[in-house]
């Protein structure tokens, strides 16, 4: 094995070069991390579903500039006029007898099947600071459009897929690790059940997503993450956990991402094990509180769009709009192109 650079999610060393405009980047606590992917970085949808004009073709602009063959890729693909039709998977159903293990195991196999999004142009705008009602939104489009993702996507997606699992509680679980001379980020959203940890997620690396439910402690899954990347000459630097996630859809509380944020590489072994177990008592003690209510249907609808703060302008055009104004032909070629550029980029 020869030492990888980009073994997860995205890397800050390309941050300070921008791509475009500066509506790439975001604040820190909104996940900056989250617009570089393997040290170039990386665009965000914006705009909602269908892909607007304006941002398909500066994806097929992007995608020449960071893949060797990117210019001739694009051609290859765009020139097709009867792309393959491109499988789309089914959400995960149970029987009543599938064991908690088994069905985390297929919400992975779904997760995976989705594929990993090359394409340098995240079609799923994932805000940290949105209520859970509204990522669940998200969630429920990622699954209708079956549309390639990164990391966090998948996170907000295994948070979906799990909320009617009572006995399953779920946490984010992010990492900073650092390769020659760069930083690399990665999310992942670590489970809990039976007295058991485990984790669900999305990276290039087999071993740097799915943990099946098989860790005594919280420092043993820690400490099979690190083992992963030891294995790809990467140094664990960090480690962000946060707090269980209400499994009510309609939630308008927000996602506590960071609860505990540790140097690893500053911590003994023994002082990283404190402070997981210290954590661990924590996550036990929220399960204990109430969550505030949700809003009532009535209340919703009178709040407004979640998505949107009371101080946020309106925008200029809705999606129904955008939906009227793009050729509905064009739809599911588009869905074909970028799921083959995705695969072709892989």
């Amino acid at each position: 094995m020869t030492p990888d650079a980009n073994p997860d999610c995205y890397t800050e060393s390309m941050l300070r070069a921008t791509v475009g405009s500066g509506e790439e980047r975001d604040e820190e606590d909104e996940g900056e991390e989250e617009l570089r992917d393997g040290g170039v970085p990386f665009y965000v949808n914006r705009g909602g579903l269908p892909v607007d004009d304006e941002t398909w073709e500066r994806m097929w602009r992007h995608v020449a500039r960071i893949h060797p063959g990117g210019e001739a890729l694009g051609k290859k693909i765009r020139g097709v006029t009867d792309l393959p039709k491109i499988p789309v998977p089914s959400v995960p159903t149970y029987q009543p007898t599938t064991t908690i293990p088994q069905r985390l195991e297929a919400i992975q196999k779904y997760i995976r099947e989705l594929q990993y999004n090359h394409t340098g142009t995240q079609f799923f705008e994932i805000k940290k600071s949105r209520p859970l009602t509204a990522l669940m939104d998200i969630a429920k489009e990622m699954t209708r459009e079956a549309l390639p993702i990164k990391c966090l996507e998948a996170v907000i997606l295994g948070i979906y897929l799990t909320n009617n699992m009572p006995g399953v509680e779920r946490f984010p679980l992010s990492f900073k690790s650092h390769f020659s001379g760069n930083h690399f980020y990665h999310i992942v959203l670590g489970v809990h059940s039976g007295g058991r940890f485990g984790a669900l997620g999305m990276s290039r690396r087999e071993d740097l997503m799915f943990k099946p439910l098989e860790f005594r402690t919280l420092m043993d899954l820690v400490q099979g993450f690190e083992g992963a990347y030891r294995g790809y000459w990467h140094t664990l630097r960090k480690v962000k956990i946060g707090q269980y996630v209400s499994h009510d859809p309609h939630s308008v509380e927000q996602i506590e991402w960071k609860h505990s944020v540790l140097d690893v590489d500053k911590l003994t072994k023994e002082e990283l094990k404190k402070e997981l177990e210290r954590h661990t008592r924590d996550m036990r003690l929220k399960i204990g509180k109430a969550a505030p209510p949700s809003p009532t249907k009535d209340r919703r609808n009178s709040m407004g769009s979640p998505l949107r703060g009371p101080g946020s302008p309106m925008r200029r055009i809705s999606r129904v709009e955008k939906r009227k104004s793009l050729n509905p032909e064009l739809l599911p070629r588009r869905r074909k192109m970028a799921a083959h550029c995705s695969s072709g980029m892989g």
